[in-house]
């Protein structure tokens, strides 16, 4: 099913990409938000992944032979900061990788990291392999705070108050010299989550929560 939702309202990104120059993200997004208010519990929303769980399968992500090697390569566009690491060997995660894809996907208003699913950098894996891109998955968005999010929810209907951001479990990419849509059908064709489709806003929202697909294009 796919569901139609309102043009966000932050701006566009798809005519600086085009023309390969910095995109200017803030455009896109709120300005850095003054929070003080902690991280409140995500109280009736869905179980977030514990950290005893990186290792446990998850079917609907499959590869070709479980001793591959698999490398996140991941730019944050608010910080400048990139990750260009193995993250996955000898059948296992790397833990000081995901430790600095936690720091590297942190709530960039804030400064707050929260824990990052892996399962997500498994889904970039596999969509790098839709793409054959050898370029860094561009990132708007990782984890959110609660505070950050409640803000953003106030501004736009386009925020879910109970985002997948919320729970270290969306990404919002873009990744330069793949056409958006391109990126977005190779998305929905992994059915590894819930993709999101903002072509004009120049991103695709990916997460690994039950399979689901969305536009920002009116109906």
């Amino acid at each position: 099913m796919t569901l139609h939702r309102r043009k966000i309202l932050w701006g566009g990104l798809a005519s600086v990409t085009a023309a390969g120059v910095p995109v200017a993200v803030n455009s896109l997004f709120p300005k850095r938000l003054e929070i003080t208010p902690p991280d409140a519990d995500l109280k009736g929303s869905e179980d977030p992944i514990v950290e005893s769980e990186i290792n446990a399968p998850r079917p609907k992500v499959r590869f070709r032979s479980p001793e591959d090697v698999r490398r996140a390569y991941v730019h944050n566009l608010h910080t400048g900061e990139r990750l260009n690491a193995v993250y996955y060997e000898n059948g296992r995660y790397v833990p000081g990788v995901l430790a600095a894809a936690k720091h590297l996907l942190r709530d960039w208003h804030n400064n707050q990291q929260h824990f990052i699913d892996p399962h997500l950098f498994d889904l970039l894996h596999n969509l790098r392999g839709k793409i054959a891109s050898n370029q860094p998955f561009q990132i708007l968005s990782g984890y959110r705070s609660p505070a950050t999010n409640a803000l953003m929810h106030a501004q736009s209907e386009q925020v879910a108050s109970r985002s997948q951001h919320l729970l270290g479990k969306a990404l919002d990419i873009t990744i330069e010299g793949v056409d958006l849509g391109r990126l977005h059908r190779a998305a929905v064709s992994l059915r590894a989550g819930g993709v999101g489709y903002y072509p004009d806003n120049g991103f695709v929202h990916v997460d690994v929560g039950r399979v689901r697909q969305w536009t920002d294009l009116d109906a």
